[in-house]
């Protein structure tokens, strides 16, 4: 049987041990820290949940959090983390411990405080990832119930977004920062072609996908084959969608720092003139 040596209580229900290889653990009981000292050895029915953190910032990162958390906030938000590992059925990256744990604290403190934060790219956020939407909606929920707040809708958005990033091995900022490049694009295909696009419509949800792989094809490298054909035909019969799928290549390329192939401008090209079709219809 596993056995944890003691090394220090972080607070009566939270400890940092070893196992028997020497690594270090983080062991979460109720009343598991109170009298606890340096050197005992911990008894394995006290121990209701144990993490190893692999790397030594981010174990660092989750201790410091969890002393500042009570017994209750602490377990719901643990909770949220296996919830997530169950409903995705995939190996999650660790930094999920402390980046969402951070995240969530942050949003609860904050709407006790009646200070909620509107979320951007909501919408996006759903039409992108919605595997990630559904888990994040029932993490919300269940923090709601449990800790008595009222997470907002947005708040969906930014869970799901840490989902992603930890099922993609990606970090959040990254993630968070495509889904901003991706707003931004969308608000000049607004402005250049004098439309409002209705956001819950299956061609929004088409362009903002293709958006988004476009992104992700960029960011690997990778090259789409060019139908040179349908270029000449598309630069003479939809000039002006063509000219601003450029403006929009250009946009992605700034923020990017890469390269991006004049076969993506075709692609984009076909996606804005049937939303501007669908407009004039």
């Amino acid at each position: 049987m596993e056995t944890y040596s003691i090394q220090k209580a972080l607070n009566n229900n939270v400890l940092i041990a070893t196992d028997n290889n020497g690594n270090e653990v983080i062991l979460i009981g109720r009343g598991i820290g109170f009298g606890a000292s340096a050197g005992e050895l911990i008894q394995q029915e006290k121990i209701e949940k144990l993490f190893v953190l692999n790397d030594p910032e981010e174990q660092e990162q989750y201790k410091q959090l969890l002393t500042s958390l009570d017994e209750d906030t602490l377990k719901v938000l643990i909770s949220a983390v296996e919830m997530i590992q169950a409903q995705a059925n995939r190996s999650l990256n660790e930094h999920i411990h402390v980046a969402l744990t951070d995240h969530l604290v942050f949003a609860v403190n904050r709407m006790r405080r009646g200070m909620a934060i509107r979320n951007p790219f909501l919408l996006e956020t759903k039409a992108l990832y919605p595997n990630e939407y559904k888990i994040a909606a029932e993490v919300t929920a269940m923090v709601n119930k449990q800790l008595s707040v009222a997470l907002p809708e947005g708040e969906i958005g930014f869970i799901a977004l840490h989902i992603h990033s930890a099922l993609v091995n990606k970090n959040v900022r990254d993630v968070t920062r495509h889904s901003e490049l991706i707003v931004q694009l969308v608000d000049m295909i607004e402005a250049q072609l004098a439309i409002n696009i209705d956001k819950n419509s299956i061609d929004y949800m088409r362009l903002i996908r293709h958006l988004h792989f476009t992104i992700e094809r960029v960011v690997r490298g990778e090259r789409v084959a060019e139908p040179k054909k349908i270029t000449l035909l598309l630069k003479s019969e939809y000039p002006v969608c063509y000219n601003l799928a450029w403006k929009l290549i250009k946009v992605m390329q700034q923020s990017l720092q890469k390269e991006i192939y004049e076969a993506e401008a075709v692609y984009l090209t076909l996606h804005l003139q049937r939303i501007q079709a669908k407009v004039e219809e």
